[in-house]
């Protein structure tokens, strides 16, 4: 939970490294509380028929979307690549293939240009 609320701490920070733990157990909890988003939309009986979601998922959706952005960079930053490389999501089906295995990466080792290694900085 503290890599969730470090996540949402950097809201909009595009700089700097995240590591491989603190992507997916963003993601993790991103993915727990969508569902129960969708199971409170589905009590409250608030669900909009033609799309099958309600507003509270779509609120937490929208307001989610920046910080996932934001840690898809810095996660992009820690293997050396470019926050551009986001990018490569649009390409249908292989572009989501790289993209993931591009987040399961291991960090660069060393301090790159977009800082030092998480994993460096959280030992000390």
């Amino acid at each position: 939970m503290n890599y969730y609320l470090l996540a949402l701490k950097k809201y909009a920070v595009f700089n700097g490294r995240a590591s491989r733990k603190e992507y997916w157990m963003f993601l993790l909890f991103n993915i727990i509380f969508s569902i129960i988003a969708i199971i409170l939309d589905s009590i409250f009986g608030i669900t909009i028929k033609e799309i099958g979601y309600g507003p509270i998922y779509i609120l937490f959706i929208l307001a989610m979307f920046l910080p996932a952005l934001a840690i898809s960079v810095r996660r992009l930053h820690d293997i050396g690549k470019s926050g551009w490389m986001y990018l490569i999501i649009f390409i249908p089906i292989i572009g989501v293939i790289w993209f993931l295995i591009l987040m399961v990466t291991d960090s660069n080792p060393e301090e790159n240009i977009y800082g030092q290694n998480p994993k460096h900085i959280a030992t000390i």
